[in-house]
């Protein structure tokens, strides 16, 4: 029995559209759609272990509905522009996976659907019709099964509707929908039905009478009100055009022969060719596809016949470097091995191992000034040559550092995958690594963001090696007790927490404590998820005046994530040495920043006491100091240069307080008079306008009303006319563009801002707002990490920078070289970078991180 899955094509890319967030190609290009339909036809195909694919699509013409009622459809939209780019490339990529596409201009996709499920049944085979239009439903039956794509709770989800399933739902057989749609009308397909006549009086008219015959056969017996027998008199003409406008065409001329829609082989060059186009390299994955397969934009010379697998060419390639005063080098480096160097000069290609008699003079030429080097994630390479006490030196360009600052929506930077993306075919890495290089380069060179890569990122590349490889001392004896005492609290909570419930639960389980919250003990319950009540953060905040178990809920969960984090996390990673090495992540973050993990130590809470505590166990070496600096409002002063805000200008220019200085503009007083409660509004409102916050999110910060706290926001942008101007234009330029940029021209691209989708569309206007403010931020701070870094070893000292946490450095100092330091870190930091106004740094000295935050 052949198992045929009819796929009605535009309701399923619809659904994928508005389901998956926007997603685009480096060049703007559009992919949410066609990820979304793949990712829905990969799960189809399972269900109904197809055996047989058609995928029926509509053309955009009139069809023989039109001609019945002129009025068919009238008003619908048009697909969105960002949807109907994706619409032929999602066509070609289905035909070179083998489907079969169906279309016909006179016919929708549902008349496709209907023939090819009659015929498939007629022949007793099995028909299984994937869309969201309940349209279809009509043409479920014996061997005929819709798979209904719905949305439930927020998340996508088929349902199979068989006949069992359409007459619980509905109490009718499928061919009584029919009926059904001819009562009620459809205002999607703009379809008229009986006028007054909605769906639930539809649907119990067709419950008692069967049919829309019957009901106009026996009009004047029926057992209904007057004014609805009077409103189906009415409507009768409209009701049976309408049945023929909702009824499905079962004969459409196309070819019904089983064989026309069996499974084809892939065109694997053609479909890999397109999605290395769209850059959809995770499909290429699954589908077993290799950059070989694609198209090739970028010419490669033929692999030379110097491509060396021993040692014997090395003493050549080492002198043959020294004369050209170039190459190209690849590192492999597993923890503080380095196990291979592939390197490329004039065309000439080898790899060598550390066993070859001459490679101290290849690493050597790492750190020789005299020699330009290429390479490709070189913060290894870094960390390896700095244990040798060899300092890198000649390195122009980083393939990974500009593949990120190209496109920084990507989660994958690796040598193989961005050779895919480019279209370079190589019979190994290097072959290909000169080609990329050489398009990279050229690309962020067109970008305007050389710079950007040559002076800040690759240089930072050094600086991270360095701060990985010194690590940070910890007191673990004081985190093991520290550990204890939040167990021993947590456990306290937890028997307190029992017993005003009523009874022991796991904490941890949202079904459990949502239960034990809002059936249980009866507070008011917030939204529901479709595992059942939301007991998130922001839940439990809004019900903490409801009862005490909620306070106690929130420290638990507090505690429990430090101890776990932080205590029990962090003893696993210390050294011998006693000293973690986190490691700092430079191609994570979409706005530039840098992150760091195993552990996280940017994300220590600081708003708590207790978590505040955690940074006692944060120390210097024995007899040493750290010397913390911290940048002061540093995203509000590159908002007050890039409005250029009078008043905010002259408010850090003379040194006032900028939040007393915005409460009094904005509440009409003198500086003086500002309260407390005032400041603490426009010091929330400050920091909010750079994250696009609104009037909602700003009550619930505040805890006051949605309309003081428009006040507050139309009172500040009314007194601050250039931020409003300026956030106003940062939108503009983005959209026209399709990107935010940085002072220093860092990039992010915004597709969403032409989503056709209002909640995607203002999620893009907010970070069109607050990515160049917060970018620059994190551009400034970088190049501070280099001044510092670069000053430390131009003076001598045995002063080390150690970590970065958001605006604020560490530095581990011998206490006689303290003063110089704190010195040294205020010059190089505050003068990262002239803008309108200055920039002020608080730097502090003492044993441990805690004493030196000040």
């Amino acid at each position: 029995m052949n198992r045929l899955l009819v796929i009605d094509g535009n309701s399923i890319i619809n659904r994928a559209f508005y389901g998956v967030k926007a997603l685009t190609t480096k060049d703007g290009q559009y992919t949410n759609a066609i990820v979304g339909f793949l990712n829905i036809l990969a799960r189809l195909r399972t269900m109904a272990e197809a055996t047989h694919i058609a995928v029926a699509f509509d053309v955009h013409a009139p069809t023989f509905r039109h001609e019945m009622y002129a009025e068919y459809k009238a008003g619908r939209k048009g697909m969105p522009e960002e949807l109907h780019q994706q619409l032929q490339p999602l066509k070609d990529i289905l035909a070179a996976m083998g489907l079969t596409l169906v279309e016909l201009p006179g016919y929708e996709a549902d008349d496709i659907l209907g023939t090819l499920a009659t015929a498939a049944a007629g022949k007793g085979d099995m028909c299984f019709i994937a869309t969201g239009d309940r349209d279809s439903l009509q043409l479920v039956g014996e061997g005929v099964t819709v798979l209904l794509a719905t949305t439930k709770m927020g998340h996508p989800e088929t349902v199979v509707m068989d006949t069992a399933a359409i007459q619980e739902k509905y109490g009718l057989t499928p061919a009584q929908l029919i009926d059904l749609k001819a009562l009620q009308g459809d205002t999607s397909d703009n379809i008229p039905g009986v006028s007054g006549v909605g769906e639930k009086t539809a649907l119990d008219l067709m419950q008692r009478f069967g049919s829309l015959d019957y009901i106009y056969e026996n009009l004047d017996t029926l057992d209904i009100r007057d004014s609805l027998r009077k409103k189906l008199a009415d409507g009768k003409e409209s009701a049976y055009m309408s049945r023929k406008l909702g009824t499905i065409c079962r004969t459409v001329p196309v070819d019904t022969a089983p064989e026309s829609y069996t499974i084809a082989p892939m065109q694997e060059a053609t479909l890999a060719g397109l999605l290395t186009r769209l850059e959809l390299f995770k499909w290429m994955e699954k589908l077993g596809l290799t950059a070989q397969s694609a198209p090739q934009p970028v010419e490669v010379a033929p692999l030379p016949k110097g491509l060396v697998e021993g040692n014997e060419a090395l003493a050549e390639l080492v002198a043959l470097a020294l004369s050209a005063g170039h190459m190209d080098v690849l590192a492999t480096v597993e923890g503080d091995e380095l196990l291979s160097l592939a390197v490329t000069v004039e065309g000439r290609f080898a790899r060598f191992d550390p066993l070859a008699p001459d490679f101290e003079a290849m690493v050597a030429l790492l750190a020789d000034s005299r020699v330009q080097k290429r390479t490709h994630n070189s913060k290894p390479l870094f960390s390896h040559l700095l244990g040798r006490d060899m300092t890198p030196a000649g390195f122009a360009l980083d393939t990974q550092l500009a593949a990120y600052l190209l496109n920084p929506l990507s989660s994958d930077y690796s040598l193989p995958r961005l050779l895919t993306e480019y279209g370079i075919p190589a019979e190994e890495p290097l072959h290909g690594f000169p080609a990329l290089a050489d398009t990279l380069a050229r690309q962020v060179e067109e970008q305007g963001m050389t710079a950007l890569l040559t002076e800040v990122e690759q240089p930072l590349a050094l600086v991270l090696a360095s701060m990985e490889n010194e690590g940070m001392a910890v007191d673990r004896e004081g985190i093991a007790t520290f550990g204890r005492e939040l167990t021993a609290r947590i456990l306290t909570l937890q028997a307190e927490i029992w017993r005003q419930v009523g009874y022991e639960f796991n904490l941890n389980s949202p079904k459990q404590l949502g239960k034990a919250l809002f059936e249980d003990m009866g507070l008011p319950a917030g939204k529901k998820t479709k595992s059942g009540y939301s007991t998130n953060a922001e839940v439990l905040e809004k019900l903490r005046a409801a009862h005490p178990v909620v306070d106690n809920l929130l420290e638990y969960r507090t505690l429990t994530k430090l101890n776990g984090t932080y205590c029990e996390g962090m003893l696993g990673l210390i050294t011998p040495a006693g000293r973690i090495h986190s490691v700092f992540n430079q191609t994570e973050t979409r706005t530039g920043r840098i992150s760091s993990s195993e552990p996280n130590l940017q994300n220590i809470p600081v708003r708590s006491e207790l978590g505040r505590q955690m940074r006692r166990f944060f120390t210097a070496r024995p007899g040493w100091v750290l010397c913390d600096a911290d940048y002061s409002q540093i995203e509000l002063r590159v908002l007050a240069h890039m409005a250029q805000e009078p008043t905010m200008l002259h408010a850090f220019n003379t040194g006032e307080d900028i939040h007393r200085s915005t409460a009094a503009q904005v509440f009409g007083v003198q500086p003086e008079e500002v309260t407390p409660e005032m400041r603490s509004a426009a010091k929330a409102v400050n920091f909010g306008i750079i994250y696009g916050i609104g009037a909602h999110s700003l009550s619930e910060d505040l805890s006051i009303s949605y309309g003081e706290a428009k006040a507050y926001i139309d009172r500040y942008l009314h007194h601050f006319g250039a931020v409003s101007a300026f956030m106003e234009r940062l939108i503009a330029d983005a959209t026209d563009k399709g990107y935010g940029e940085t002072l220093l021209h860092r990039r992010r691209p915004l597709p969403e801002l032409k989503a056709g989708n209002a909640m995607t569309r203002h999620f893009g206007e907010r970070v069109a707002r607050n990515m160049p403010i917060q970018g620059t931020a994190a551009d400034i701070i970088k190049i501070a990490m280099v001044r510092v870094y670069r000053r430390l070893q131009a003076e001598g000292l045995q002063a080390r920078l150690i970590l970065q946490v958001h605006d604020e450095l560490l530095v581990e100092a011998p206490p006689a070289e303290a003063l110089a330091v704190e010195r040294l870190l205020v010059e190089e930091m505050e003068a990262a970078v002239a803008l309108s106004v200055r920039l002020e740094v608080d730097v502090h000295t003492g044993e441990t991180w805690y004493d030196a935050k000040g």
